[in-house]
């Protein structure tokens, strides 16, 4: 039985106070119903004695709070979800949005989940193909992995994520894979491009597309990647898929976030977010994994805008402590046409060495990714070095080492949006580069490993 109230005191903006109510709990689900017959819902922010403070996931705008009828509907944000769900587009909350019938639900799940037992956690060990070199090659991703990507405003993360979204594959496992992709606070034509992307490639067969849209309420915004994150979990331990789960952009849950915080007038933290930033973003990026005696995982690749280009800004700096590394997008490398602009050596993926390797990658991954790195650093202190000094100032081998860092960018790195590259395309191109300097200079490489690709030639 609901409890229902007309005891709406006061409506500002998208809060509503409730007088003497009973029984009523944080987060539970709320329905108003107005003398017209229109139906609002919104959930319980907080409870103080016989008060309750409601959040409308809809405005408050021409609400009767004299006619208001109120019912707590004694539970917290649910999802339906269905295997069904594969191929299909929702909006923000999880209601239909590409014209097509209604779920028909095998189970209703609370959107704020359960949390995995630590002791119940196995290890992430399984390499994930992207088709993108920078990833693969050099920062790999690993199933059971969170592994954000850190942009700035104006670069081409939609792009990467479409990309990533498109070419994700699990190499090691027959078993079935599947994306579950939520778009937080885009645009129409954002969240179109996404739609039109996958459709045109095909890759919405094995994908789930939840799109909150700029114009919907901040509320719904704060709810999207949580439905997002239920449906990866049924489809991961219930359904036994692999999931990877990529949410976009979290720099606009986390201003919603703010915003809700300001609304209940909560007292700020760092730069106006609320002081639990870091413990709200830990709900959602911890959701990730996989779980002993379940073949199903959870792979989650968050991807935020960082403000003012700042990696020191809390949304990314907290992001980090709470992830497994970073992708790093670089506004340089875009300028100079590198797509995607990965910048390799501030990108960290702190699993990598478990995911590579012989029955996983490559017997000589390990060797040559930590050889690109050195090479790569060496020959970009190469090229600053000759353009303050000019090339005079460089030895013979110094500019082999900057014209491996050009051949670097333009051939390993940059690869389009559409290019597709198995790991051993990746390893074989690498060995390509790695060919431009002298043998003596790979000291990161076993001898047995340079004997197979990099063999001595008698003159």
């Amino acid at each position: 039985m609901y409890n229902e109230y007309k005891t709406v005191r006061e409506a500002v903006g998208p809060l509503m106070l409730v007088e003497g109510v009973q029984g009523v709990t944080y987060d539970e689900l709320v329905e108003i119903r107005t003398a017209d017959g229109e139906l609002r819902r919104g959930k319980v922010l907080e409870v103080r004695d016989d008060k309750a403070v409601v959040q409308l996931f809809e405005s408050t705008r021409g609400l009767r709070i004299a006619d208001a009828k109120v019912r707590f509907m004694g539970h917290g944000q649910q999802l339906a979800v269905s295997e069904d769900m594969l191929g299909r587009v929702f909006d923000g909350m999880g209601n239909p949005r590409d014209g097509g019938p209604a779920l028909l639900a095998e189970a209703k799940l609370n959107i704020n989940g359960a949390p995995i037992n630590p002791a119940s956690r196995d290890y992430p060990n399984e390499f994930i193909q992207t088709g993108i070199s920078a990833i693969d090659g050099l920062n790999t991703l690993v199933r059971g992995q969170k592994l954000p990507v850190f942009s700035m405003s104006g670069l081409p993360h939609a792009a990467l994520a479409a990309q990533i979204a498109r070419q994700a594959k699990v190499l090691s496992s027959d078993d079935k894979f599947a994306v579950v992709f939520a778009a937080i606070g885009i645009t129409f034509e954002e969240a179109q491009f996404f739609i039109d992307d996958f459709r045109a490639t095909g890759a919405i067969e094995h994908t789930v597309l939840f799109t909150n849209l700029a114009s919907d309420p901040a509320i719904e915004r704060i709810a999207t990647p949580r439905v997002a994150l239920t449906c990866a979990e049924y489809l991961a331990f219930e359904r036994g898929m692999h999931v990877l789960v990529i949410l976009t952009d979290i720099t606009n849950y986390a201003e919603a976030l703010r915003e809700v915080s300001s609304a209940r007038k909560e007292i700020p933290g760092r730069r106006g977010y609320p002081g639990y930033l870091y413990t709200d973003l830990a709900s959602l990026y911890e959701r990730a994994g996989r779980i002993k005696g379940k073949p199903g995982s959870i792979t989650q690749i968050p991807i935020l805008t960082m403000p003012e280009d700042d990696k020191t800004h809390p949304i990314p700096d907290l992001t980090g402590y709470i992830t497994e590394g970073q992708i790093i997008l670089s506004r340089e490398l875009y300028q100079r046409s590198v797509n995607p602009p990965i910048d390799v050596l501030p990108s960290l993926s702190r699993l990598k060495d478990k995911g590579i390797g012989a029955g996983k990658t490559r017997v000589d991954h390990a060797d040559t990714m930590n050889q690109l790195f050195a090479a790569y650093a060496r020959g970009k202190e190469c090229k600053e070095l000759a353009a303050i000094l000019g090339d005079a100032a460089l030895t013979a081998t110094d500019k082999l080492f900057a014209r491996f860092a050009e051949e670097f960018e333009q051939r390993y790195v940059s690869q389009g949006f559409q290019t597709d590259r198995t790991i051993q395309q990746t390893l074989d191109i690498g060995w390509e580069l790695l060919r431009i300097l002298p043998r003596a200079e790979l000291k990161r490489i076993r001898e047995s490993l340079l004997d197979e690709h990099y063999p001595i030639v008698e003159e």
